[in-house]
């Protein structure tokens, strides 16, 4: 059994898209010879859509563009002369900084949700992945349920029994997708005034999302990714060193197709006395650290937790008097020192009307206010369900550590699964997922996580500045967001509020959003998208 299903192209179509994506026949792929927006917009279709990207291009995107110049082009034989062009600036003096000026649109299909958070571990790259809200895990790919199959895995003695857990599992997730659907439909009736596409579209999103946490972690994702040179570089290091077998193989696919684009970039990626090197670092910190952490802590674990766990672990407790001292600092020519001890001496009143001042009036949360907010830090340590933590971990610009995934903190029930009286389904899920990570743990431990379910409780740490506070729990307790980091972010500004005393910092955050659960959170931005696409039509 083929790790990957390869799709099938009519020589029609293969013509085409060899014009435009660097194979036809792997899960890799980088986007070249389109318009940027082009390679923009394919990307975002892919939250969205099951399909690959290939086949959107195919179905949605070549009938609107003209390729007729384009006939002779063959991406998928790479591009020798940007090899020739960079060699001597970049490999042989050494400058990092031109591997910064180079960027690639890579797609990267059916990879593992285990795989998704390695490959978007760094911050200086962008991605897009499928949103398990609108796409229904139901659909078969090559006949297949969408998980990943790990070679390791299906050799051993446990091959078998992985696939039918497996099967068991996405058969159960598979007959909840309408039933949840229908409750939805019967306990939030379709207004009158709301069009059959939106009304239809909640209501499925609502349900997706409701269930989403009985999918594997070996479910597959698609995600697009760009960055510069440089970062696929370090992300390629990284993925070279990881104990996930997928990582270290799939860096094999990237690096390949890579090479097709900015060669030169990754020249020293498999080098032995350079990429290798680093990679062997990395491992051996990594292997000295585990060892580290067993000689202190032995067998200690942690347990099963009734509840989500948002701990505010470390904050400045002069946080707020340090940024009114930041945002007063760039308006006058006095030290920072002089400014901080002219804040200490005012009034609190003195001091909101600063912070006042310098927030201003803020008419929606995409109007944020300066640097200053930067001055003080938070850290938490939470325990949530394994799929709050895959949304949040994309805020690429505050500090997140995790913990291996595994069943032993418990997993967290939906309050719309109870109600709708499939708790057993749910809960047979849970069970079969645990007994699969048990037994895989004793002969394949780092593929183990593979079988854990995304309702199953992770631990992480998230440290961020104020400002990243601000950006990421306003957008994260919107009403059509996820139930379950809704609650995380509305108990960390809660925190920053009343534990840190941050009262000021957190009023600014003026819209965070601690209203409960709607009946069809996704029911009002569909409004305003379908609002918009009547807009447009009429001109």
């Amino acid at each position: 059994m083929t790790v990957y299903i390869a799709e099938d192209f009519t020589a029609e179509e293969a013509d085409i898209l060899r014009r435009y994506f660097t194979n036809l026949d792997q899960p890799v792929f980088a986007l070249v010879n389109l318009p940027e927006v082009v390679k923009g917009a394919l990307f975002a279709r892919y939250s969205r859509s099951p399909l690959s990207l290939r086949r959107l291009f195919l179905q949605e995107f070549v009938g609107d563009l003209d390729i007729e110049g384009d006939q002779t082009i063959d991406a998928t034989v790479g591009l020798r002369r940007a090899e020739e062009l960079y060699d001597r600036v970049f490999f042989e003096y050494g400058d990092d900084s031109v591997a910064q000026l180079g960027g690639v649109h890579l797609a990267c299909e059916q990879a593992s949700n285990l795989l998704t958070k390695v490959l978007e571990w760094g911050r200086l790259m962008a991605y897009l992945e499928q949103s398990t809200r609108y796409i229904a895990y139901d659909q078969r790919l090559g006949g297949r349920y969408r998980y990943y199959r790990d070679p390791e895995i299906l050799s051993s003695s446990l091959g078998t029994r992985y696939i039918a857990d497996m099967d068991r599992i996405f058969d159960s997730y598979s007959g909840l997708v309408p039933q949840m659907q229908e409750f939805f439909r019967a306990t939030t009736p379709k207004d009158a005034s709301d069009s059959d596409f939106a009304y239809r579209t909640a209501i499925k999103a609502r349900a997706l999302d409701a269930i989403r946490g009985m999918l594997p972690a070996s479910s597959l994702s698609n995600l697009g990714i760009y960055g510069t040179g440089q970062a696929y570089e370090a992300l390629l290091l990284r993925m070279r060193s990881h104990p996930l077998p997928e990582s270290r193989a799939y860096a094999d696919l990237m690096l390949t197709e890579l090479r097709k684009v900015v060669p030169s970039f990754l020249k020293r990626v498999d080098l032995p006395d350079r990429g290798e090197r680093t990679s062997a670092y990395l491992a051996d910190t990594r292997d000295s650290m585990e060892a580290m952490v067993d000689s202190l802590f032995g067998d200690e674990t942690g347990g099963v937790v009734d509840d989500d766990v948002v701990d505010l672990v470390d904050f400045d407790p002069d946080g707020e008097v340090k940024a009114v001292a930041a945002m007063l600092y760039p308006h006058t020519s006095l030290s920072e020192t002089t400014i901080e001890a002219r804040v200490r001496a005012m009034s609190v009143q003195d001091r909101l009307d600063v912070i006042t001042a310098y927030v201003g009036h803020r008419e929606n949360r995409r109007q944020r206010p300066g640097r200053a907010f930067e001055r003080t830090d938070y850290r938490f340590d939470i325990l949530s369900d394994y799929g709050a933590f895959r949304d949040l971990q994309r805020h690429r610009m505050l500090t997140i550590d995790w913990q291996p995934l595994s069943p032993r903190h418990g997993y967290v029930m939906p309050d719309a699964v109870r109600a709708a009286g499939v708790e057993e389904e749910f809960r047979g899920a849970m069970e079969r997922s645990s007994a699969l990570h048990g037994a895989l743990m004793g002969e394949l431990p780092e593929q183990a996580p593979y079988a854990v379910a995304l309702a199953y409780r992770v631990r992480y740490s998230m440290q961020f500045n104020a400002r990243e506070a601000m950006h990421m729990l306003e957008l994260r307790t919107t009403p059509q967001g996820h139930e379950a980091y809704r609650r995380v972010c509305q108990r960390m500004h809660t925190a920053i509020a009343e534990q840190a005393g941050h009262h000021a910092i957190a009023e600014a955050m003026r819209f965070v959003d601690h209203s409960g659960e709607p009946a069809l959170g996704r029911l009002d931005a569909e409004r305003r998208a379908e609002e918009r696409r009547r807009s447009r039509d009429l001109g």
